[in-house]
């Protein structure tokens, strides 16, 4: 009996232990370490990942990475999404990726151009001498603002994540994150750019979504849940706490990474209500709804971007969003 109840109790304890054991968790991000990316490295740095029983590694994006396509094989659990036409397209081929919560409810790609040079409304911006994008963009937004502004291709340059050829022409305009190249623009050209958010204009995409598979999601939902849950409490502690040991962690990850860099980019995060504005305010911040995916979905439908039999409400669930999450953190 002894030896019987001996066994009994190591059972136990095993068994309570692994109850509490902290689910392991692989989140991919798009890009190097940075403040866009400071919610989740605040849910590791404050502990809010492990009260939400998770242990979670956060795995860099980068020139070199495809954080997606390891999402899709499995190796990865979550991924950070650049915004909602990365998911339309994932359902076009067929892959089995849902996007979750929506960390970003604008997109930070924007346009800038020289102050006082005629290029100081919207719309000047088509009468610039030369418009400096990426590829990916002319292909995506860059359509849309043919269809609905009525922007030219003649005048595309290609974007080298060089500010260079914008700062030598004042007569021309450059996209870029809100959160970034105004900095470079600023300490290069000693000159702060006026800045045109897609988003004011019409551009509705949800971006920095939180994207995973569909068989997680069937499988483990208190797993999504719990890890969609603790991501937007660190995106509230990151923007209205002290996020000082984040930043540290976004440094070590990304070395590159200033202190300066980092204070701007959160300003502007703040500034233009990027994580935390319209649906964020009553329904808390990883908000999506419908309507606002169902008018994007159509806008990019009529500028050609997206076809018209993709069946979008396969590319996100409302399932794990719009519970009021973290509300409690905004500052009154």
């Amino acid at each position: 009996m002894k030896f019987l109840g001996a066994r009994l109790a190591v059972g136990l304890c095993l068994s309570s232990s692994s109850a509490f054991a902290a689910d392991k968790v692989s989140f991919g991000t798009n890009w190097l370490a940075e403040a866009e990316h400071g919610g989740y490295y605040q849910a590791v740095a404050d502990g809010t990942y492990a009260k939400y029983g998770l242990d979670v590694t956060i795995v860099q994006g980068g020139p070199q990475a495809n954080n997606e396509l390891l999402l899709a094989a499995g190796r990865l659990d979550f991924y950070m999404g650049g915004n909602l036409l990365l998911a339309f397209d994932a359902v076009a081929r067929n892959v089995p990726i849902v996007v979750v919560a929506a960390h970003f409810q604008k997109d930070p790609q924007m346009f800038m151009s020289h102050p006082g040079e005629g290029l100081d409304k919207w719309t000047d911006l088509p009468n610039a001498s030369q418009t400096i994008i990426g590829k990916e963009g002319l292909v995506t937004f860059y359509q849309w603002m043919k269809t609905a502004y009525g922007f030219k291709e003649e005048n595309v340059r290609p974007y080298t994540f060089n500010p260079g050829p914008f700062i030598a022409d004042p007569h021309s305009i450059q996209q870029g994150y809100v959160t970034s190249e105004p900095f470079a623009v600023e300490r290069e050209g000693h000159f702060k750019p006026n800045i045109f958010l897609f988003a004011d204009y019409g551009y509705k995409t949800y971006a920095t979504t939180v994207e995973t598979r569909a068989d997680l999601i069937a499988g483990k939902p208190d797993l999504v849940q719990r890890f969609v849950d603790a991501s937007t409490i660190g995106w509230y502690n990151y923007l209205y706490g002290d996020n000082t040991k984040a930043n540290a962690l976004i440094k070590k990850d990304n070395p590159e990474m200033t202190d300066e860099q980092i204070a701007f980019s959160i300003g502007k995060i703040k500034e233009y209500g990027l994580v935390d504005s319209g649906d964020t305010l009553k329904l808390g911040i990883g908000a999506m709804t419908d309507e606002r995916i169902k008018d994007f979905y159509d806008s990019m439908v009529k500028a050609g971007v997206v076809k018209p039999d993709v069946d979008y409400k396969k590319a996100y669930t409302l399932q794990f969003v719009d519970k009021g999450v973290g509300l409690d953190l905004r500052p009154k």
